[in-house]
């Protein structure tokens, strides 16, 4: 098989699969449900809030694996917001249940060719890294048998009173000049600062923390931080995914903070459709690029917490 032969093949591959979590994604907003807003809490969601985990690694999945684990967990009722490999549980000491179905997950990574090294060598050029994306599939815990019961215990989340100050105080931690005011929230990439209007504007208390961490998901765009591009205007293509990003992110927070995301920005319903329908890869690019925010926003939580919240590592 040639070079030209395998990587069209690859690059077919990596088309359908972004083809599938894209409309799958679209098949959800078209139906009124938001991917990354899940009823937790609810006679349909039987698995707690949290970010789905990896139970042999103990690892968070990341990015777009959040939201296609999500959705499994709502579609099939699982109880567990933990998953493994056929191999990882049976090295557990446990087996997947005969006739279950897994849910496929994907990996992305670079790679250098040897042919492409070679060349490299000789022109002293630098290596060029093709992509590629590599299917996995995962099972729920509550499809296997003979595993340890601790492995999908997952810790309560806190109530609000606990929950609240801890954000207050992560807002401080991330040194994002945030000011309160006004009648609307909004971050000024030029002054670089976050606006939210005062917490007794908000019908809930937690609203108000629900909208400081969608804020501050579009300052990690900033260019002394993740260094997104900032520059659509409003009504955009590139204003739509960035405002995608900073909704996906808010509810990666959310769920690791113990706050049942919701959608903050419901009217953009209809632009997001565009920006997926216009390009497969956009769903999964603002995943990644949410999870790094997510990452970026959670890592300034005190390192001796009682629940890890690091985001951005990934998990197969």
């Amino acid at each position: 098989m040639t070079k030209t032969t395998t990587s069209a093949r690859a690059g077919s591959n990596r088309a359908g699969l972004y083809d599938e979590i894209t409309d799958k994604i679209i098949g959800e907003l078209e139906a009124g449900r938001v991917p990354w807003v899940q009823p937790w809490g609810t006679a349909a969601a039987k698995a707690p809030l949290a970010m789905p985990k990896n139970a042999a690694t103990g690892r968070q999945y990341s990015g777009i694996n959040v939201l296609i684990l999500w959705g499994a967990v709502i579609e099939h009722g699982f109880p567990a917001q933990s998953w493994l490999t056929f191999r990882q549980a049976l090295a557990l000491g446990g087996n997947v249940r005969r006739g279950e179905h897994g849910t496929t997950v994907v990996f992305a990574d670079r790679f250098v060719p040897d042919d492409e090294k070679r060349r490299a060598r000789e022109t002293g050029e630098e290596a060029a890294a093709i992509p590629f994306l590599k299917r996995f599939t995962v099972f729920n815990t509550a499809q296997c048998e003979g595993l340890a019961e601790d492995l999908a215990i997952l810790a309560p989340s806190p109530p609000p009173c606990l929950i609240e100050p801890q954000v207050e105080a992560l807002i401080r931690a991330t040194g994002i000049e945030f000011r309160i005011g006004g009648n609307r929230a909004f971050y000024a990439p030029g002054p670089d600062f976050v606006m939210v209007p005062p917490p007794q504007a908000y019908f809930e208390p937690i609203n108000w923390h629900r909208t400081a961490l969608h804020e501050l998901g579009h300052a990690t765009g900033h260019a002394s931080r993740l260094d997104r591009d900032l520059t659509g205007s409003f009504g955009s293509k590139k204003y739509a995914f960035e405002e995608l990003v900073a909704e996906i992110n808010a509810a990666f927070c959310c769920a690791s903070l113990g706050i049942v995301p919701t959608v903050r920005h419901a009217d953009y319903i209809g632009s997001w459709l565009e920006v997926l329908r216009e390009d497969n890869r956009a769903v999964a690019r603002a995943a990644s690029e949410a999870s790094k925010a997510a990452d970026w926003i959670l890592g300034f939580l005190p390192a001796d917490g009682e629940a890890e919240f690091s985001i951005g590592r990934r998990a197969a």
